[in-house]
């Protein structure tokens, strides 16, 4: 069986740095090949692209020995070229710009656009996390079929790892709306193989809860879209806020990703 490549953007910063590290170690992992993706847009230096691009494939090399790299570079924006190559890809990894940003400018223009609109999960890993390990997977869940996509996500990854798995189910205050039912989350844990997960409700804000019950997480994952989604958003806000706030990498599933 041909696996899916796992793709990585890249673009000479330093938070593409952390995500091709990541997304070598994934494909080791994953035993899958790696496939390294620069947008070169109107007006940048082909020469300048080609030495990212070398200097991305050694990185790489060097981060997970024995996998099999591909690189390319792609005409466009870099969320077009990174939609694209999600196509066919196990996972999209990026760097968000990291801290020393505006509040609200953590994660860029293409970790948005691509949560929207890629059709594999997208994994957003921060420059300044360090070395920071942690010991499980918590999943953020509502019913919604991207968290659904979510469970099943965020559950192979944490066998794959061997890291525990915590799945939080957050009802919004003052509303009976989507209220999940203790039953309803056992069931959709099970029917994804979790039987040894660590099962959480709570009423509030489900974004802080999320990010209080990963202090010790390796990967967050979450649906871009859930159920409380507006109209016109790119991502619901729960997904923006955990983006922008979380200590960890973190996994958003696009609707795209689901068929929807």
């Amino acid at each position: 069986m041909k696996h899916k490549p796992v793709v990585v953007g890249v673009d000479g910063s330093p938070a593409a740095s952390v995500a091709i590290s990541w997304g070598a170690k994934e494909a080791a992992a994953l035993r899958s090949p790696l496939h390294l993706v620069y947008a070169l847009t109107p007006g940048s230096s082909p020469a300048q692209a080609g030495d990212v691009i070398h200097k991305a494939v050694e990185q790489a090399r060097g981060s997970a020995s024995g996998i099999v790299i591909d690189s390319r570079i792609e005409s466009g924006s870099p969320s077009a070229a990174l939609v694209k190559a999600s196509g066919t890809a196990a996972v999209v990894v990026i760097g968000s710009r990291g801290l020393g940003l505006m509040a609200g400018a953590l994660v860029g223009s293409t970790g948005l656009d691509l949560a929207a609109n890629a059709r594999c999960p997208v994994i957003v890993v921060r420059p300044d996390l360090g070395s920071t390990t942690g010991v499980r997977v918590v999943i953020g869940y509502d019913g919604s079929p991207t968290a659904d996509e979510a469970l099943a996500f965020g559950i192979e990854h944490a066998r794959r790892h061997d890291l525990g798995v915590r799945v939080v189910a957050a009802q919004p205050e003052g509303t009976e709306l989507h209220r999940i039912t203790e039953d309803e989350l056992r069931a959709a844990v099970q029917a994804h193989g979790g039987r040894d997960a660590e099962l959480i409700q709570i009423t509030g804000h489900p974004a802080e809860h999320i990010l209080r019950l990963a202090s010790d997480a390796a990967l967050i994952v979450l649906g871009a879209r859930g159920r409380g989604g507006f109209a016109g958003m790119l991502i619901g806000s729960v997904s923006q806020t955990v983006l922008h706030h979380a200590d960890c990498p973190v996994a958003v599933i696009p609707a795209a990703a689901t068929g929807g």
